[in-house]
């Protein structure tokens, strides 16, 4: 299992995208302030394959959790819909 130093949890849904169909979006709980975006993105080109790499990165204080403990990723996909009607 792979450790980014600075983050707390994440999770990883699949969201919209017109030229490849479906792109790569994560959700992450950062542990403090100091984790960017960049810090992310180059994580994880050292570490996963090109097109498993998160194309957009979102910082959020929680993820949605079911009651015992499972993270509910239709409540993310959700939340990106909302958040970008244009991709609908």
């Amino acid at each position: 299992m792979l450790d980014c130093k600075g983050i707390i949890e994440c999770a990883v849904i699949g969201i919209p995208d017109e030229h490849q169909g479906e792109t790569v979006k994560i959700y992450i709980v950062p542990a403090d302030n100091n984790v960017t975006k960049s810090d992310i993105k180059e994580f994880a080109i050292d570490n996963l394959t090109g097109y498993k790499c998160p194309r957009h990165i979102e910082f959020v204080t929680e993820l949605p959790k079911s009651n015992v403990g499972k993270i509910l990723r239709q409540k993310l996909r959700e939340k990106h819909m909302s958040d970008n009607p244009q991709t609908l």
